[in-house]
């Protein structure tokens, strides 16, 4: 199995738990941090917002069969608002969050296609929800907010494409997550976060791909 932005928060926690639960693990991040991984996980440079970096990750993991593709890397915009972004730092935010997962999937399909039950999960966010972004969330960063969203439609477009070759995709909404970027007020521990998203990925059916779901099993409205 393979996770985007394993440096740190919820997806070093991602690869810390599947490692110790046996897996091969590939942790990709821009470098490898300061304190490691774990014995036997293997780290992949990778820059999501750098085509060219995904395919050289690509050439280096031919013939590798992948069962589980973890979408994780994500930023947020420097400065929320309306007024105070700029139109360059909104469409790096885009790049790494919508862009990145799109192509790295695509970059590794012959990896998923050798794999067994394949899944791929995309980290979203309730954020970028239509129906509840807004409900009871006051974050103002548009750039973060949009990328989510359309994170969402290109895994429902995924799910649609990847279908004929037996590899289901997910939208995944970690809860509010105590990391780096959910901040000091969140609530949800990171291993928690990664225990439920785990749960729900390995027991992922066809009739599931394609759906936003929360850590908690429950759909998200678009």
């Amino acid at each position: 199995m393979l996770v985007t932005g394993a440096g740190r928060g919820l997806g070093r926690e991602l690869v810390r738990q599947y490692a110790a639960d046996g897996w091969q693990v590939i942790a990709c991040g821009r470098s490898l941090p300061a304190g490691s991984f774990e014995p036997g996980v293997e780290f992949q440079p990778l820059d999501v917002a750098d085509p060219e970096s995904i395919s050289a990750l690509a050439a280096r993991l031919a013939g590798r069969p992948l069962d589980v593709l973890v979408n994780n890397a994500a930023v947020r915009s420097p400065a929320a608002g309306l007024d105070a972004f700029q139109p360059d730092e909104f469409l790096d935010v885009l790049r790494v969050n919508t862009l990145g997962p799109v192509l790295v999937t695509r970059a590794l399909l012959a990896n998923l296609r050798l794999g067994r039950d394949p899944v791929v999960a995309n980290i979203g966010s309730r954020a970028g929800s239509m129906a509840e972004g807004l409900l009871d969330d006051d974050d103002d960063d548009y750039a973060y907010r949009c990328s989510k969203a359309a994170l969402n439609m290109a895994t429902v477009q995924l799910a649609r494409d990847l279908e004929p070759d037996g590899i289901g995709v997910l939208s995944l909404h970690p809860g509010w997550v105590k990391t780096d970027m959910g901040g000091e007020e969140a609530v949800l521990p990171a291993a928690d976060s990664a225990r439920a998203l785990r749960a729900i990925i390995a027991t992922a059916t066809p009739a599931l791909s394609g759906l936003f779901l929360a850590f908690d099993g429950r759909r998200v409205g678009w």
